[in-house]
């Protein structure tokens, strides 16, 4: 009746179960999964990571990781141990490598549909699936392994069991909180309860449920933590114990801590401070900090404002529906004595406020722990899917003119057309930039190695992992034709049809609208990725090691071993030995990253190679493959001088060998 008197106003049922997931499982085979396979392995962290699971793979050593034979001991194992498991299953690969990053985004889009289905509404939950799966940000950060969304999807199942367990009063619940905790702890380390405590405490002391706590078995929960989380811990700090007589946060050869400081130490207390060593990362800028979340959280940032301003406006009641005993009153079952029934309401307004509370407590540690803390672009990853989830819930109940108690609506819809204009804007403008490049490029040849069209301006000493954005110049449109033409036509379409469905009343179909723009958008930014192999992989360099060497060759890396870690990979089961690496071993200044640590072990193998030991031995023996990037190779031309016999090189990267090849 209500949508006769108003065609403006929408069913507030929403898309059934079945198009739902049609929809997102086809936004999930397009932006994610079809991704899984392109660019190869990229160097730095990327093949960094693999090469720690081949490792496991092959050694079957599951508990003291290593990369390029050296101890690697600063991180948790579960990542390392599922991609060693997909290894196994589908080969050494980057399919089986990015896997669990796809399938975390695929579980993270479920947790958001499950529970904001449940608070908020059928529209809602799909609203903040599409979030999940068309936001930047999470496309961005799963294009190379690190373990962010992993940690994102166990930490929200684990908010997820808690809510779900209180108002359930369901043992197992809690007993899957605990299991996800563990878990969470062996993706990414002690932040996992941490971060998990900051919120589900807060609001057991909020809502007056700490008196349930025995509830949540503290104890048998605790033991179930231990049982999965601790031995990994403690085998690892057994076959890694203290070398020597290590003083300071500063190994010596033969003179390092053990695991146990290293990792709960350096890795966790210090480098919260910003005094681990080697300091071999980078904190934004506070202002980019906090703004560049509108860019992660990018196209459901524009309804960012609206959120604000909700909360703002039940500032007063924030309270009010979150203890045990609101709406058991007369007066409220009076207030909602039309309703069909009131129970099942008050539960459902109780899980939403709940909800609420819990989501917005995680987001805003998470968000000013890193604040305070050393950090990288992706460090708040956890925190963007509860964000989502907020927006959808107020996004939805706009729409469907309902306020959080399904009363008068807190927000004109003036709200919802001013960010499609805003959307309508931006689209033209970066399509008109689009545009401009295209043209400004029409007469330029494609240049497949786009490296060596890009300038290298060395933003934060490429320390960030969105520094090498800044290196784009205008010549790189030439090899950046197909997916600029197809972002441009995707932002220039979808926001003027969105903005035409939201002035028409349908904003189902506006806001829709949103979600496949920049699905479109996101396939068109990955064929663009993928365009940077050259400069962002090594791995065509590997290819000619293989098909031109012999499985008795040397490969030598001028430099650190991140700086050719794919040609490391790729090459492994080819050369069955590690890389050596020309630079100083357990370098009191901090040179070598990751291999740092592990190199200072007094049974660390002997990869590592002076200038002079590099001169000694280029050109006897078996042949030697070199390997350097733009930085260093003035320094090995230099050393090795007439003895160099260039093979290749693309981007910034040259392969030179020790003698003419046959």
């Amino acid at each position: 009746m209500a949508n006769r008197q108003n065609p403006r106003i929408e069913s507030v049922e929403g898309p059934s179960k079945l198009a739902v997931w049609a929809l997102l499982g086809a936004i999930f085979l397009a932006v994610q999964f079809a991704s899984l396979f392109t660019p190869p392995l990229l160097d730095d962290v990327d093949a960094s990571h693999a090469q720690i699971a081949q490792h496991m793979d092959e050694s079957g050593d599951w508990i003291t990781m290593k990369l390029d034979g050296i101890r690697y001991l600063e991180k948790p194992p579960l990542p390392y141990w599922l991609d060693a498991s997909f290894y196994w299953m589908f080969g050494q690969n980057t399919f089986a490598t990015h896997l669990p990053n796809a399938l975390a985004i695929l579980g993270l889009a479920w947790l958001a549909w499950m529970w904001v289905l449940r608070g908020w509404g059928r529209r809602a939950g799909l609203y903040a699936a599409l979030g999940v799966l068309t936001s930047i940000g999470p496309f961005l950060f799963t294009r190379f392994a690190i373990p962010e969304a992993l940690l994102s999807f166990l930490l929200l199942y684990a908010l997820w069991s808690f809510i779900t367990g209180l108002e359930s009063r369901r043992p197992i619940r809690f007993y899957g909180m605990w299991a996800a905790l563990a878990l969470a702890t062996l993706t990414k380390g002690l932040i996992a309860p941490v971060f998990f405590a900051a919120a589900a405490i807060p609001l057991l002391l909020l809502s007056g449920q700490w008196r349930r706590w025995r509830e949540l078995r503290p104890f048998s929960g605790v033991l179930l933590f231990l049982l999965i989380a601790a031995p990994w811990h403690i085998l690892c700090g057994l076959a890694n114990p203290d070398q020597g007589h290590p003083v300071g946060n500063h190994p010596t050869v033969g003179n390092v801590h053990g695991f146990w400081y290293f990792y709960f130490v350096n890795e966790h207390f210090l480098r919260f401070l910003g005094d681990r060593f080697p300091h071999d990362y980078n904190k934004l800028p506070f202002a980019w900090y906090w703004l560049a979340h509108l860019v992660w959280l990018f196209p459901w940032s524009l309804f960012l404002p609206a959120l604000f301003v909700v909360a703002w406006r039940t500032r007063h009641a924030w309270m009010q529906h979150l203890r045990r005993d609101s709406g058991q009153t007369v007066d409220f079952y009076l207030d909602h004595a039309a309703r069909e029934d009131v129970a099942s309401y008050v539960a459902r307004l109780k899980f939403r406020v709940r909800s609420t509370w819990l989501l917005a407590l995680f987001a805003g540690f998470t968000l000013l722990f890193f604040a305070i803390s050393t950090n990288q672009e992706y460090y708040t990853f956890p925190a963007w899917t509860p964000l989502l989830m907020l927006i959808a819930g107020v996004l939805a109940n706009m729409e469907e003119r309902r306020g959080p108690e399904g009363e008068k609506p807190l927000l004109s819809q003036k709200w919802l057309s001013g960010a499609q204009a805003v959307f309508s804007i931006a689209g033209v403008l970066i399509a008109a930039a689009l545009g401009w490049g295209l043209w400004q490029s029409r007469n330029l040849p494609f240049v497949s190695d786009i490296g060596t069209l890009l300038a290298h301006r060395d933003v934060a000493g490429y320390t960030l992992s969105m520094s090498h954005f800044f290196d784009l110049t205008g010549p790189s449109f030439a090899a950046l034709r197909l997916p600029a033409a197809l972002a441009a036509v995707a932002l220039l379409v979808g926001p003027a049809l969105g903005w035409a469905f939201r002035t028409r009343g349908k904003h189902l179909a506006a806001t829709l609208s949103v979600a496949l723009t920049s699905a479109v958008f996101l396939i068109a930014a990955h064929i663009a990725f993928a365009r940077f192999e050259p400069m962002l992989s090594s791995k065509q360099l590997a290819n000619t090691i293989v098909s031109k060497g012999s499985p008795s060759d040397s490969f030598i890396i001028y430099g650190d071993q991140s700086d050719a870690s794919s040609v490391v990979f790729y090459t492994h089961n080819f050369l069955h030995k590690p890389a050596y690496i020309v630079m100083e071993r357990c370098s009191p200044h901090g040179d070598g990253s990751s291999l740092l640590w592990g190199s200072c072990y007094p049974d660390a193998p002997n990869i590592f190679l002076s200038d002079e030991q590099l001169s000694k031995e280029w050109g006897t023996g078996e042949r030697k493959w070199l390997f350097a990037q733009d930085t260093n190779q003035p320094k090995a031309e230099q050393l090795l001088s007439g003895r160099l016999f260039p093979v290749q090189s693309i981007a910034d990267k040259a392969l030179w060998t020790d003698r003419p090849l046959q």
